[in-house]
């Protein structure tokens, strides 16, 4: 069996990270990642298009097995939510089309997973995908966050011998009985 590869997503109107991994036992492999950068000149649809055909496109050129992609947040600005809202439909829906199985994480499930602090910072999150996938620079802030992303999954997300978290609560940061 070959081994799982995941494409991470951390989804944004303006830029979409992605960050493909391969899982070899305990080693995470990295395969790829980068930017989807749409024109804010677009309209919204184009905009929308333009996201879900740079997804298609990586999942026709890394061919992963599974999908992360981390859920939306709550911002002050209502019509931000919205917007994030939107580029993460045209995410999940790039996904779904190609077959993908999708998990979802929370921003704090995420930096639990790859720093072991659910309130780290986003350099912390950057440094701790830098060592863990051995990389010999520092990705993008959006390419790193999908990476974080694809990490948790690989880490005892949904789908890959995954960790037994009914029953249980996030708190502080920390999962909790």
């Amino acid at each position: 069996m070959s081994a799982p590869r995941i494409v991470g997503i951390d989804p944004g109107l303006r830029v979409t990270g992605f960050g493909v991994i391969e899982r070899h036992g305990s080693d995470l492999i990295y395969v790829a990642s980068g930017c989807i950068k749409s024109n804010g000149k677009q309209s919204l649809p184009e905009r929308i298009r333009t996201l879900f055909a740079g997804i298609s496109e990586i999942i026709a050129t890394y061919a992963p097995d599974q999908a992360a992609v981390e859920k939306v947040f709550v911002n002050v600005n209502p019509q931000s939510t919205l917007l994030l809202g939107q580029a993460r439909g045209a995410a999940l829906s790039a996904l779904v089309h190609a077959g993908l199985p999708v998990a979802e994480y929370t921003a704090l499930q995420v930096k639990q997973a790859v720093v072991g602090q659910g309130k780290a910072a986003k350099e912390q999150v950057q440094h701790m995908v830098i060592r863990l996938l051995e990389l010999p620079g520092a990705p993008n802030a959006d390419a790193a966050d999908a990476l974080a992303c694809a990490i948790c999954h690989a880490h005892g997300g949904q789908g890959l011998g995954a960790l037994a978290t009914a029953g249980y609560r996030i708190r502080g940061g920390r999962l909790i009985g």
